[in-house]
């Protein structure tokens, strides 16, 4: 299986509420196509959705979201890089991303030796690293951070001369591990808020 990131965007603020119902509408395409979900995060303002999805091929996820209704947005296939100290405790409290496009393709010994010289600059303004997703191309990258909010990350990025081309604070929406243990065991993620009748059409 491959990591594949999706970044959609919303000219209508999404809620909670929506977000659920759009989860619920695209399970069923996501099963047919053999995509797993590993997680999400909805911008703060509710604009933007950033999606962790596991799947063959970007293309498995591409389809199944156009078959489920949703907009269009940048899939790309990728790689996961945890910073030094990570714990799922540590990943929990993230709470803002970062993206970065690069002109030349950056290898990923690269980006942690970026993540490592720029450290003091996040300790300086209380930012911690938590992870980074970086694409097949090795042309976009993700940055995960925890931090006492968005301008802190955007001072502390600048100060590293890491000017990312946006950064925005977000909520988080996972599977539990009792759902991802499911889901090794049936080929299938289903998370808690799933309707029922959505869990027992695509089981």
């Amino acid at each position: 299986m491959t990591e594949i990131l999706v970044e959609r965007h919303w000219d209508t603020a999404l809620t909670e509420a929506d977000l659920m119902t759009a989860f619920g509408n695209a399970a069923v395409c996501l099963n047919i196509h053999r995509v797993d979900w590993s997680g999400s995060l909805l911008s703060a303002d509710g604009h933007d959705l950033f999606c962790h999805f596991s799947a063959a091929d970007a293309e498995s996820v591409r389809i199944a979201l156009q078959q489920s209704g949703s907009p269009r947005g940048l899939v790309w296939a990728g790689t996961v890089h945890d910073a030094p100290d990570f714990a799922p405790e540590i990943l929990a409290g993230a709470n803002t991303v970062a993206f970065w496009s690069f002109d030349t393709p950056a290898a990923p010994d690269q980006v942690q030796a970026i993540e490592a010289a720029g450290a003091p600059a996040l300790l300086a303004h209380g930012v911690r690293h938590v992870r980074t997703y970086l694409s097949a191309d090795r042309r976009r990258a993700a940055g995960l951070y925890r931090a006492p909010d968005v301008e802190a990350v955007s001072r502390a990025l600048a100060d590293a001369k890491r000017q990312p081309e946006r950064v925005w604070a977000f909520r988080q929406f996972r599977p539990s591990p009792a759902e991802n243990n499911a889901a090794k065991a049936i080929g299938r993620a289903f998370p808690r808020w799933l309707p029922r009748w959505v869990q027992r059409l695509v089981g």
